[in-house]
């Protein structure tokens, strides 16, 4: 189908996207199943037990080789004095330790904090204290950050493991590489930490005793900008992702009367699982499918991602549309088998028509674009995965979900018109973590999750973004919020005021833009760039730089992003 404006009209009542819906797909998701994640991942592997589960750099972990590690992971927490509701942090990519890790800090009962281990010491300093993180475990390669601000934090045990430690005898291969000839673990000191070798040893020697856990309880803190800039912990509780593993399940499930079901689906894990999307997506779905997990370990390593996609045949692949992009750049892309890709999942930004269209006719397959947020486990809507057409539009809402299309009174606006996306539904968080204030600003006083963008409602039910209410810029599926960009530049002296705005990116979608007026006239480009890599993340730091004499600024003295987003796009149009 194609998308255009349409002229406003009143809302029919009720849901009336269901009528969109794909035969067979109820409007509600059934009542749960498993009490917690932890029962959901012990039932899938006694099930599933023979199946593959999750490889790595061509190691593989059967269902139940993931119980049984997963539990050694949970008994050795529980003999640490962990608690129920403890939080852990969790600090790595792609490698077979994450999921085995994140899944034994669930079934001990525990929380997970899921950390970008691209962080700078800064960034990490404030997630750990934010969140009261007891346990932190980390790859070494990052531990140089950690070993710069531990002390500092809650952390009383930090355990640190390597490439290659769950690799078997390739892994000590691998360690050797990536220390000696790649060079990639920076010199680091933690004085008593644990080696993970070590936590496999003891838990193994341990029961993991059961927990109690409730649906209600909280499973992860999911760090986000939220509506604001101050990284804030989202609330997912286990319902909160049960639920849209469900949901998402209910979705799918039209596409295997398109293309046959097979017998196991093999999903391709290129997204980082600390990400909420590969968390629920490939992490949960995969289990509970009894699915078989390929994991990346640095998906930006294209020529090996596609070396990697050579060895099996795969059928779901969630992704980003930079990340679709570049690997249909990769010569060795279009000699690949991709006859068994049943699912492409577009999330984390937009789908630009030009990559979806390419990847259909390269791969036979088309990109279904979905729409999601930390703050709602993510998945929100999506488009049919029982039509190949590309919308332009995020889709229907997912059974059991309620969207509404608002004005800035939080009344509900007539279809086409448009207003905030508001969303309703069991897949919401129950609130920012310690921030009762910031949850009252976000949600309704009717439960709806105020998501800060723009987007108006077809006659069909799909919905439209079109705009940001919040100055928050996408790059590369990351949030990016201007005013902690700009604090961290305004702490270099050089400068006397700064404006950071997104501008469209062909790599990433979108990427930081910052103005700046010199306080000294020496200042620099380079100044700039090297002063914000030592505090934010690589996505996060301006790629461009403008200097002007002023900005421009309202009666009161507001810089005002929105001229110089006006001004940017006037100059260079899309």
């Amino acid at each position: 189908m194609s998308v255009t404006d349409p002229a406003p009209s009143a809302p029919p009542p009720g849901r009336f996207w269901l009528a969109s819906y794909p035969p067979g797909v109820p409007g509600e998701i059934a009542p749960l199943g498993h009490g917690s994640i932890g029962r959901l991942v012990e039932a899938s592997c006694a099930r599933y037990a023979a199946r593959p589960a999750f490889t790595s750099m061509g190691r593989t972990l059967t269902f139940a080789d993931f119980a049984r590690e997963t539990a050694k992971v949970g008994a050795w927490l529980q003999a640490q004095g962990l608690k129920k509701g403890d939080r852990v942090a969790v600090m790595m990519p792609n490698v077979l330790q994450n999921p085995v890790i994140i899944f034994g800090i669930l079934r001990a009962g525990l929380v997970v904090v899921n950390v970008n281990p691209l962080y700078t010491p800064r960034e990490l300093e404030h997630q750990l204290k934010d969140a009261g993180a007891k346990v932190l475990f980390v790859l070494e390669n990052f531990a140089r950050t950690v070993a710069s601000v531990v002390a500092r934090t809650s952390v009383s045990h930090v355990v640190v493991t390597a490439m290659g430690d769950m690799l078997g005898l390739k892994g000590l291969l691998v360690n050797l590489v990536v220390r000696r000839v790649k060079k990639l673990v920076p010199a680091w000191s933690l004085p008593g930490h644990v080696p993970f070798a070590r936590v496999l040893e003891e838990g193994g020697k341990r029961q993991l005793a059961a927990v109690e856990v409730e649906p209600h309880d909280a499973a992860f803190l999911q760090y986000t900008g939220g509506t604001t800039g101050i990284a804030k912990g989202a609330t997912l509780t286990h319902a909160n992702l049960i639920s849209n593993m469900e949901q998402i399940k209910l979705w799918i499930e039209p596409t295997f009367r398109v293309k046959a079901r097979p017998e196991q689906l093999v999903f391709v894990c290129g997204l980082p699982l600390y990400h909420i999307f590969a968390l629920t997506v490939n992490g949960l779905m995969g289990i509970a499918l009894g699915g078989h997990n390929v994991l990346i370990a640095n998906p930006r390593d294209i020529p090996t991602f596609v070396k990697e996609l050579g060895k099996h045949r795969f059928h779901i692949f969630p992704g980003l549309n930079t990340l679709f992009n570049a690997l249909m750049n990769n010569p060795g892309f279009a000699k690949l088998d991709l006859s068994g890709l049943v699912l492409t999942l577009g999330g984390g930004m937009a789908v630009q028509r030009p990559v979806a269209e390419r990847w259909q006719q390269m791969t036979g397959c088309n990109i279904t674009e979905g729409y999601g947020l930390s703050e709602t486990s993510p998945v929100v809507t999506a488009n049919r995965f029982d039509r190949p057409e590309f919308t332009g539009t995020i889709g229907l809402p997912l059974p059991s979900t309620e969207i509404e299309i608002r004005d800035d009174d939080g009344r509900p606006l007539p279809l086409g018109t448009p207003g905030e996306i508001c969303i309703r539904g069991p897949q919401v968080m129950s609130g920012y973590w310690q921030r009762p204030d910031e949850t009252a600003s976000a949600m309704t006083a009717d439960g709806f999750f105020r998501s800060g963008d723009i987007g108006y409602m077809t006659p069909e039910g799909y919905t439209k973004i079109v705009d940001r209410k919040k100055d928050m810029i996408l790059v590369s599926g990351f949030n990016v919020f201007p005013n902690e960009v700009e604090e961290v530049a305004m702490a270099h002296a050089g400068i006397l005021e700064c404006a950071a705005i997104g501008v469209p990116d062909e790599h990433s979608g979108e990427a930081v833009k910052l103005f700046v007026v010199r306080r000294d006239p020496a200042l620099t480009e380079a100044d700039i760039k090297a002063h914000c890599a030592a505090s934010l993340t690589n996505y996060k730091r301006p790629k461009f730089i403008e200097f002007r004499d002023e900005l421009p600024k309202s009666n009161v003295g507001k810089i005002l992003r929105k001229e110089l987003r006006a001004a940017e796009m006037a100059a260079k149009p899309i």
